[in-house]
């Protein structure tokens, strides 16, 4: 069974018409906030069932929390500070980690939003493993209780 894949800040940057970079340096981040509401809203409303990747900082929103425990099942991929920062470094784009000491910043929001995202229905490790390691774990805890039948 296919199933389509979204991810969030793709779908903000085409509902905004400009990047999150640039949307947080215009408007701020209560405003991407609530553009980020809105389109997860819209994606978990109207889209046939998917997958849908949200930033970091979604889940910690409580009326995005909310209608996503009503609507959808959440999953936290839980990672170690140094793997995500490895790959947050990789593509440099995030405006939160525009600071002048990156790593430090990461640990500090990880550490805020860790109880947060403890609250997802499954927490997936995901470690350092390859992504298909991850999959097969996300499939197979989906399958145990009967979220997903192959």
């Amino acid at each position: 069974m296919e199933v389509a894949f979204f991810d969030a800040d793709s779908e903000i940057e085409a509902a905004a018409g400009r990047p999150i970079a640039e949307i947080f340096a215009s408007y701020g981040e209560p405003a991407f906030r609530d553009c980020e509401r809105r389109v997860i809203s819209r994606l978990v409303t109207e889209k046939p069932p998917h997958i849908l990747a949200t930033g970091g900082g979604a889940f910690m929103a409580a009326e995005t929390r909310a209608h996503l425990k009503d609507t959808a099942v959440t999953v936290w991929l839980r990672a170690p500070l140094d793997i995500l920062f490895a790959r947050v470094k990789r593509k440099g784009d995030r405006p939160l980690l525009k600071t002048p000491d990156p790593r430090a910043t990461l640990e500090q929001l990880l550490a805020e939003r860790e109880p947060t995202y403890a609250m997802a229905d499954f927490i997936i490790d995901s470690e350092n493993a390859p992504h298909e390691i991850t999959v097969e774990r996300l499939l197979t805890t989906l399958t145990e209780n009967r979220i997903w039948i192959p």
